[in-house]
């Protein structure tokens, strides 16, 4: 069977790669929301003192560390994976891409460890104000946990903060601040927390409407779902302004992801934005004369708003972005990926004569390959494309994904504000139609999430480092017999460990926070 699929080493690393980030990234939104849901909990319980409010943060509390332990377990192996399957990624931007990593592990992670087992094990042990303040530290040092993890991703996306050492080889980091305070970075980290947010007040309604339909847990149902709604419908209205700055950052540092996200293949002054549209299959090619869509229905002028501040602005397109030649908003004229692949060589002949020269002592040579060096170096990566056309990511996937995610956004904001009046008026208890449909968006936030990702990692292909790096240069020596192997293990573990999360979550679902006993996670 594997004979008959593609065994190329770095098709089989990018999906093993994919494959520990998404099963991955079925456990953090969880995590980074539900902490934040029952830290709010648990403050109510705090100022009032009822302990009604105690056993319901107790058992969110208990939902929460089921998914903890198993996040934990596929971040580790996600890590990991950048030394063994990406070595040579790993080599060239080390210095750079390791801080963030060293930060989340020394600051973040033993932040979370410290304060999870007073969180889980304290109650009734410590202060009602230590373990609130354990439970929001552990909250906080998830999120901070995300924020350096999403620095480092920013930074592979918009590379800041750094210079090339030709004597090493290696990138390294002369702005710390540049990388950590990026425009990227700032906005990514926000809009990727927010959708955990979401994800978290999705779960908490979701579960809350099986107890509902089942006719249990009345009260502690129909509280739940007021903080989940009102949660939800807060970080809902933020995330649309994170969007819409994620969508500005994408069109300044990456214009050929916002191309593949539209189906833009000719750009044009005052462009907009396909709000409903089906991607016409015949279109194989760039150069092609198909059209991209068989039809599709455009908001005018707002793809040109979004990107550029300007409702007339000029916002191009893939064949614009491959062939060069327009004037760009600041007022240089595009080069071509050609010109670009040429300087990209220019740059890997300089690398490898300045080392050359060096080597022979020969300093005014080794003085003229660096300059010509740095002054290509930004192409660098081109120097490594075969065909302009590799330069173009997924158009199909990117599409439907970016699509599927901003219309499940829209949804969710529905159902927060159909589930906030419907318990203001005392009619979500009645309203089967509302419980069943909240009861399976709980999916629908984990293929939004999942949809967010594949727009950002496979809108950016091939570049394992925009611009820098590209992924075919990216990978170690392995033998594929080797990945593919460790492809299928990693399958079994994470299917196995989420099987296994989903029964015990089922499981402790099933038992209920009952009103008749403590409810307490005992060690």
């Amino acid at each position: 069977m594997i004979a008959s699929i593609d065994t190329s080493l770095i098709d089989w690393s990018r999906a093993q790669f994919a494959l520990t980030a998404m099963y991955h990234w079925l456990f953090v939104p969880l995590t980074l929301g539900l902490g934040v849901v029952q830290a709010i909990m648990e403050t109510i319980y705090y100022k009032t003192g009822n302990e009604f409010w105690k056993k319901t943060a107790q058992f969110w509390m208990k939902l929460f560390g089921i998914n903890f332990a198993i996040g934990v377990a596929t971040g580790l192996i996600l890590e990991f994976e950048f030394g063994t399957n990406w070595s040579n990624y790993s080599w060239f931007v080390g210095d750079i891409f390791g801080a963030p990593l060293a930060i989340e592990g020394i600051l973040a992670f033993f932040m979370e460890a410290t304060f999870i087992a007073v969180m889980f094990f304290g109650w009734d042990k410590v202060s009602k104000r230590f373990h609130l303040a354990s439970t929001w530290l552990t909250i906080i040092g998830a999120t901070l946990s995300a924020l350096w993890i999403l620095i480092a991703n920013a930074w592979m996306q918009y590379p800041a903060g750094m210079r090339f050492n030709p004597d090493t080889v290696r990138n390294e980091m002369f702005d710390f601040w540049a990388v950590a305070l990026s425009p990227v970075a700032i906005n990514k980290f926000f809009h990727t927390v927010l959708s955990g947010w979401i994800t978290g007040a999705v779960f908490v309604i979701g579960i809350s409407s099986w107890y509902l339909l089942k006719k249990r847990e009345t009260k502690f149902a129909l509280e739940s779902i007021k903080v989940g709604a009102v949660f939800g419908l807060a970080a809902s209205i933020l995330i649309v302004w994170t969007g819409d700055g994620s969508a500005y950052q994408v069109a300044q540092k990456q214009p050929m992801k916002l191309a593949a996200m539209e189906g833009l293949y000719e750009g044009n002054n005052g462009t907009g934005l396909v709000a409903i549209g089906l991607l016409d299959p015949r279109k194989t090619s760039y150069k092609d004369n198909v059209n991209p869509f068989i039809f599709d229905i455009k908001i005018p002028k707002l793809l040109s708003l979004l990107a550029e501040r300007d409702v007339d602005a000029y916002v191009p397109g893939i064949v614009n972005l491959i062939e060069g030649g327009y004037m760009t908003n600041e007022g240089t004229v595009a080069l071509s990926a050609a010109e670009k692949i040429e300087k990209g060589q220019v740059a890997i002949r300089a690398l490898a004569d300045y080392r050359t020269a060096v080597k022979n002592k020969d300093l005014e040579a080794a003085s003229q390959a660096r300059t010509l060096l740095d002054e290509n170096f930004a192409y660098f990566g081109y120097g490594y494309i075969k065909d302009p056309a590799s330069l173009i990511p997924h158009v199909g996937l990117t599409f439907y994904s970016f699509r599927i995610m901003v219309i499940l956004g829209g949804y969710f904001i529905l159902l927060f504000i159909v589930a906030l009046i419907w318990s203001k008026k005392g009619k979500f208890s009645d309203a089967r139609w509302l419980q069943w449909a909240s009861l399976w968006t709980i999916p629908l936030a984990y293929i939004a999430g999942q949809a967010g990702w594949i727009v950002a990692e496979v809108g950016r292909q091939p570049w394992a480092i925009q611009d820098i790096l590209p992924t075919s240069a990216s990978v170690s020596k392995l033998a594929t017999s080797s990945v593919q192997t460790t492809f299928f293990l990693f399958l079994l573990l994470f299917t196995i460990l989420l099987v296994a999360e989903i029964g015990i979550m089922v499981k402790a679902v099933k038992k209920g926070p009952s009103v008749n006993q403590e409810l307490k996670i005992k060690n």
